[in-house]
């Protein structure tokens, strides 16, 4: 075990004392579920309640990551919708560059993710028939104007639900609602490799530890002095 990891681990056992005995296995129930293998994007979201919906379903279904794009619109939390949510995930904003899409996707493509665009598209599968033996970045965008070509142009595989109706598209959260109930499912009945890393699980719930106790950084500086 690596020196960080340790840190980590005696540091956590530190400020679990701080926090009530159920609070401790509420942590330690979710962070078991909790995956990077699938990870979300949203691309120009205008509304913020649309985005904070979307945040508070990638909670319920264990996402960790959620990457937001705002070559457009500046995402704000609309706390209302989002529920406390944004508090638990590791929330990345795309801002700074001059193309913020192309940033975006690419740097997921380094880190092994396949960039799926979630609509419909000459060369589309269906949602049943995506594949889930590598990592996946589903990448959402807006429900008047879809993805960017930005977006069509770096995503490597196009996916669609089938729809019955005379609307056109679902609302963006019950899209990202759908798409996470199958593939969380899919992937954690296939064995396949979702789980977090045991160094992930001790830094993200560090960072669950101190946005729970007040004096947080106060008890890290006692801990360290005490090494």
């Amino acid at each position: 075990m690596k020196i960080k990891e340790i840190n980590h681990n005696l540091l956590n056992e530190y400020l679990f004392e701080f926090i009530t005995i159920g609070r401790k296995q509420r942590f330690l129930d979710v962070i078991q579920l909790r995956t990077r293998y699938l990870t979300v994007v949203i691309e120009n979201l205008y509304q913020s309640h649309n985005t904070s919906a979307v945040i508070r379903t990638c909670d319920c279904f264990g996402i960790q990551d959620v990457h937001i794009i705002e070559n457009k619109n500046k995402y704000s939390i609309n706390d209302e919708i989002a529920m406390g949510s944004s508090n638990w995930l590791n929330i990345n904003h795309y801002s700074q560059s001059e193309n913020n899409t192309e940033f975006c996707l690419q740097t997921l493509k380094n880190k092994g993710y396949t960039i799926v665009a979630t609509t419909p598209h000459k060369n589309d599968y269906l949602l049943e028939d995506l594949k889930t033996d590598r990592k996946i970045a589903l990448v959402f965008g807006t429900e008047k104007d879809g993805l960017s070509e930005t977006a069509i142009k770096c995503a490597d595989e196009f996916v669609k639900i089938p729809m019955h109706g005379f609307t056109e598209s679902f609302n963006i959260s019950v899209s990202a609602g759908i798409f996470l109930h199958y593939l969380t499912n899919k992937i954690r009945n296939n064995n396949t490799a979702w789980q977090l890393t045991y160094e992930e699980r001790e830094e993200i719930l560090l960072e669950w530890l101190k946005t729970s106790i007040k004096s947080s950084e106060a008890l890290i500086e006692n801990f360290h002095h005490k090494l």
